[in-house]
């Protein structure tokens, strides 16, 4: 039986590592500071695997995020299962035509020939006054992508699963993980193994409505679990975990029988992934909707620097509270 273990996300990141470089010496860890003589990463999350499993696995880099993915593609294409760090998700805008143009398109134009497993590790989110440069939810981009699995965790456990997933995957994965998740200690089995790609997770039951969410958003939306049920909604949170490919067959089971959604991201509601995950409910749906579909999502705009703004660009708690009720109306 296992026994749980509370840590964080970044100690769980770094046992995901620790645990997937033991176990297969093909895998590599490339990005900025990433070894112990330059700190082991920002947040500590590579901290102790250089010195553990030397400089020729673990490489710090020059700030070069094209550099990075392009070493990290070169030395996946050779054999070996990359984890390449680039140091914010808005930086990978640096590097999109590597990501998108190569890594993504490899295994399509080489005929199945060529597999790219590489892991893209990014740090993201609002909360933190980074502001416009530092703080974007980038998922839809890469979503969009043919060829890239995107992952989005928000507990410890999902962190250190997922990623043991991601290097074990075939194919690039964009691991994005989310400031507002960091340093909330959770229990984690001690043998935490993999998690399948692609699988949400309930972590609450209901039967009014579903409540689609991931990432920092899934603390956010805990955070209104409890004023929701005092309201007399049984709301059903779904943890969506993998954006792409994302968990359809969950999401319609859940909306099938609250006959009610919302979806709840921090990325721009415009254009955001919940408007994809809201047409299709509507059109697989369409007749047992008790409501129209809700979407929440960040306004169009760079995140604010300023407090009060950052904070009201934000889906709140509340937010999500207010919108649950709108739509038991």
């Amino acid at each position: 039986m296992s026994e749980m273990v509370k840590m964080h996300a970044v100690q769980a990141i770094n046992a995901a590592l620790h645990e997937s470089m033991e176990a297969d010496d093909k895998v590599l860890v490339l990005g900025e500071d990433v070894g112990d003589k330059q700190g082991g990463g920002i947040t500590g999350i590579t901290a102790g695997l250089s010195t553990k499993f030397g400089e020729d696995r673990v490489k710090s880099t020059p700030i070069a995020e094209q550099a990075i993915m392009g070493a990290a593609i070169g030395a996946a294409m050779a054999g070996y299962k990359v984890v390449a760090e680039i140091m914010m998700m808005n930086f990978t805008t640096v590097a999109m035509d590597m990501i998108v143009n190569h890594a993504a398109k490899l295994r399509f134009m080489s005929g199945g020939q060529t597999s790219v497993p590489i892991v893209i590790r990014t740090l993201t989110g609002a909360g933190w006054q980074t502001a416009g440069q530092h703080s974007d939810f980038l998922e839809g981009w890469f979503a969009h992508v043919a060829g890239i699995k995107v992952v989005c965790p928000a507990f410890p456990a999902d962190y250190k699963g997922l990623m043991m997933a991601c290097i074990q995957d075939p194919d690039p994965c964009i691991f994005v993980e989310a400031g507002g998740t960091f340093f909330i200690p959770n229990d984690v089995p001690d043998d935490q193994g993999p998690i399948p790609l692609g699988k949400a997770n309930i972590v609450q039951e209901g039967s009014d409505v579903t409540i689609v969410t991931w990432s920092a958003q899934t603390i956010r939306t805990m955070a209104a679990a409890e004023a929701i049920a005092e309201a007399g909604i049984s709301a059903e949170i779904i943890d969506l975990r993998t954006i792409s490919p994302w968990d359809k067959e969950t999401v319609l089971a859940s909306v099938e029988k609250t006959g009610r959604l919302l979806v709840a991201h921090e990325a721009s509601r415009n254009f955001g992934p919940g408007g994809e995950i809201a047409a299709t409910v509507s059109e697989e749906l369409f007749g047992k909707l008790k409501a129209p579909v809700k979407r929440l999502g960040g306004p169009t705009c760079a995140v604010p620097f300023a407090k009060n703004l950052e904070t009201a660009f934000i889906v709140q708690p509340e937010d999500i509270v207010a919108a649950v009720k709108e739509m038991m109306v």
